[in-house]
């Protein structure tokens, strides 16, 4: 059986695990972060290329290039060069046979994809990866009990997915077990996403899992290739909670909380949430519909130039990403580094 090695249990420096009051488990810094700091990195524990970049990405990596080689057998995954190729074929045999067989009418979701691909793992790996420093993919919170009738329905659609279309390559576990499974892969997955902010997939990262939520985060996550980073927008200090946000913070505080009751459970309680002070902003924002005025497209071009004298400015190009973050929301009067 394959071995992420020892090193696979030592935890990320600079923080740990603890129990954050109110809220669980929780990741807490161990020391200070600057603003633009890289706080940790996280490869993901498993992945899947969404369909509509199937051709433009590398199945294993997720590079962008023109060029890619096809899979021989299946004709629908890409990969960069041989070697990605061979390091996709664990994942990749679930689905190859599956994709020839059943051709166009081959249409599971993400989520199956994912899921499928964690059963996989799970009974191939039997330590702890390196995605799993801090937290565990069996350990994730599945909120079972919160699930309402419509929940359950799609769940168990999920499950009758995975049947139809992995039952040739793949033993399961029982029912009860693969309801919590999908349960903690839709608290837990995440979207990859490009620089532009576009689709590329779906993945598991338990270590960012592990952080919780909140209106004013401390951090952001990026992705470069199926890595995860987590960098810091606000400073952060030893003993601080590390927070994230797990949803879009332009909308207005209820419509936040109607979200985060529907997909994570809880309601927040942040500073943001409990002053709502900035939900009249954005509600303007989200309102504007009408083009900008040529004096304001002239300030807008005037700001974006003296934002690109910033980031040529800037230390290390990692940074850039986080300036994006804090000037947007300072632009916008919501800066969530005023929290």
């Amino acid at each position: 059986m394959k071995s992420e090695g020892a090193a696979a249990a030592a935890p990320p420096a600079g923080m740990e695990r603890f129990s954050s009051p109110g809220k669980g488990r929780g990741l807490r810094a161990l020391r200070h972060f600057r603003v633009g700091d890289l706080v940790f990195a996280c490869p993901a524990y498993t992945y899947v290329l969404t369909d509509n970049e199937r051709g433009n990405h590398c199945d294993y990596c997720f590079t962008r290039k023109e060029g890619l080689s096809k899979c021989g057998r299946c004709k629908q995954a890409f990969y960069c060069n041989v070697d990605c190729q061979k390091s996709d074929w664990p994942m990749h045999k679930l689905e190859c046979s599956a994709m020839c067989a059943f051709g166009q009418n081959w249409n599971p979701s993400e989520t199956v994809r994912l899921t499928a691909r964690i059963i996989a793992k799970q009974k191939t790996t039997q330590e702890r990866t390196q995605s799993e420093r801090l937290l565990s993919v069996k350990e994730f919170e599945s909120h079972m009990d919160k699930l309402d009738n419509e929940k359950k329905e799609l769940i168990q659609n999920d499950i009758a997915a995975l049947h139809h279309f992995f039952s040739k390559h793949l033993s399961y576990p029982d029912n009860a077990a693969l309801e919590i499974l999908f349960a903690q892969v839709n608290c837990n997955g995440f979207t990859i996403e490009d620089e532009e902010l576009s689709h590329l997939g779906s993945a598991i990262f338990p270590d960012v899992a592990l952080m919780n939520h909140s209106c004013c985060p401390n951090v952001i996550v990026t992705y470069k290739g199926t890595l995860a980073e987590v960098r810091a927008v606000q400073e952060i200090k030893a003993g601080d909670e590390i927070f994230t946000s797990y949803i879009d913070l332009l909308y207005p505080t209820e419509d936040r909380n109607d979200r985060l009751k529907d997909s994570y459970f809880f309601s927040c309680e942040c500073k943001e949430c409990t002053t709502k002070a900035k939900d009249a902003a954005k509600m303007e924002i989200r309102k504007m519909n009408e083009p900008p005025k040529p004096e304001a497209i002239r300030d807008m071009v005037k700001y974006a130039r003296n934002i690109i004298e910033e980031f040529r400015r800037a230390k290390h190009y990692k940074n850039i990403l986080c300036f994006c973050f804090i000037r947007l929301w300072c632009n916008a009067d919501i800066c969530v580094c005023t929290c």
